[in-house]
């Protein structure tokens, strides 16, 4: 009984993912042009650079939504496929990793303070409430379906969220006590982390 459940829920799943990548692939899109825009206008790296990480998204998402109908298939064809996706997922993790350590070190030593931006702001805040729930509903169902490409995909989203998290606190503590230094610092800690996660769907480690 159980297992004809799942069966019978697998095309609603496979369905609800694709919805989910499809609204991942235009939100980034969307998010990257206004972040990009609002960090010139505000002459803000942290923004700009934001606007470039949303753009890795659009490319993960895209990986994704380009090998979705062999991910599902379930009749063999898909391991190949999805070994592929989760590679060039796991090197978009790679790339993350290199932007958030170039632009965090060079915001350090050029002291490049955050400047305020309203639509900064809101972006970030936008992101912060969006990007944690589209990233958990991604893992679900991608351990439900047993796709580990689109489960490597969702932790992305997931470290976007981070990212959304110290864009506002770098913003925000600049705007309130000049601390602009907050922001890089919050966004090393997470090197790590980003490395270790590229380096496990690269070789396609469990």
């Amino acid at each position: 009984m159980l297992q004809g459940f799942l069966a019978g829920e697998r095309p609603a799943l496979i369905r609800y993912s694709f919805g989910l990548l499809v609204f991942t692939l235009l939100y980034n899109i969307a998010e990257g042009f206004i972040a990009v825009g609002s960090g010139v206008a505000a002459g803000s790296i942290a923004l700009m650079g934001f606007g470039l990480d949303s753009f890795i998204e659009v490319f993960a998402a895209g990986v994704l939504l380009q090998h979705f109908g062999k991910l599902t298939q379930g009749d063999g064809e898909d391991e190949g496929a999805g070994r592929r996706a989760e590679a060039l997922i796991g090197l978009t993790f790679l790339l993350l990793a290199a932007y958030i350590t170039a632009e965090a070190i060079f915001t350090l030593a050029t002291g490049d303070q955050p400047q305020e931006s309203f639509v900064g702001l809101g972006l970030a805040i936008a992101s912060l409430l969006v990007m944690p729930v589209l990233g958990l509903s991604k893992r679900r169902c991608a351990r439900r379906l047993c796709i580990p490409a689109l489960e490597a995909e969702s932790v992305e989203t997931i470290v976007c969220a981070y990212l959304s998290f110290t864009l506002l606190l770098g913003l925000g503590l600049n705007a309130l006590w000049g601390l602009w230094w907050a922001d890089p610092a919050v966004a090393l800690a997470m090197v790590p982390y980003v490395l270790k996660e590229g380096i496990e769907h690269v070789r396609g480690e469990d």
